[in-house]
C-alpha cells in the first residue's frame, strides 16, 4: 500500500486517521451524554478533563487529517456514481471537517469562558481563548450542544451512504477505506 492516496484506495495514513477520529468521537459522544448526569465527584471532574484532552486530540488529528489530505489527494468517485452523489459527499465531507474543528473549539471557548484551567492530559496548560464571561459561556456551550446533534447528523449520513454503496450497490466505497481489504477488480 503506499502513503499517498491512490485513484482507487484511501492511503494506510488516511485510514489510520479516519479510523483513529471515529474511535475518539465515539467515546466523546459517550461520555459528553453521560458525564453531565453524574454527581458532581471527583471522577465527574476526571471524566470532564479526559473529555477535554482527547477533545483537543481530535483537534489535531482534524488539522492533520485535513492537511494530509490536501498533500494526498483522494481517491477517484467509484466509477458510475452520479454527479449528484459525489457533489453530496464532498458536501458531507466539507461538513464534517468543520464540525470536527468547531466542536473542539467550542468546548476550549466554553472552558475559557468559565474560567477553569484547560490541562492536555496533566502534561501543559493551554491559553485560554476568552476570559471569564457568563454570555459567551453559555453561547459557547450551546454551539458545542447543536455541534454535537450536527456531527450526529452528518456520521448517520455519511456512515448510510457507506453501508448503502456497500450493501446495495456493491461497490468499493467502503472497501477502499478498511485496513486490509482490497478493492474488487474491474
Amino acid at each position: 500500500m503506499t502513503l499517498r492516496n491512490t485513484d482507487e484506495r484511501w492511503s494506510w495514513p488516511s485510514q489510520w486517521l479516519h479510523w483513529s477520529v471515529v474511535v475518539l468521537v465515539v467515546g466523546l459522544a459517550t461520555a459528553g451524554l453521560l458525564m453531565t448526569e453524574m454527581p458532581n465527584t471527583p471522577r465527574k471532574i476526571e471524566i470532564y478533563a479526559l473529555h477535554k484532552s482527547f477533545g483537543l486530540t481530535v483537534l489535531v488529528l482534524a488539522a492533520i487529517r485535513l492537511a494530509w489530505r490536501l498533500y494526498a489527494g483522494t481517491p477517484a468517485p467509484v466509477p458510475g456514481s452520479p454527479r449528484w452523489q459525489e457533489r453530496i459527499a464532498s458536501l458531507t465531507h466539507a461538513l464534517l471537517y468543520a464540525v470536527l474543528f468547531a466542536m473542539p473549539l467550542t468546548g476550549w471557548l466554553f472552558n475559557s469562558a468559565a474560567g477553569y484551567p484547560l490541562q492536555f492530559f496533566g502534561l501543559f496548560n493551554l491559553p485560554a481563548l476568552a476570559g471569564s464571561d457568563e454570555a459567551l459561556r453559555e453561547a459557547a456551550l450551546s454551539l458545542h450542544k447543536a455541534g454535537f446533534w450536527v456531527l450526529l447528523s452528518l456520521v448517520v449520513l455519511h456512515a448510510g451512504a457507506a453501508f448503502y454503496h456497500h450493501l446495495f450497490l456493491g461497490d468499493a466505497t467502503l472497501r477502499r477505506m478498511l485496513p486490509g481489504r482490497r478493492p474488487p477488480q474491474a
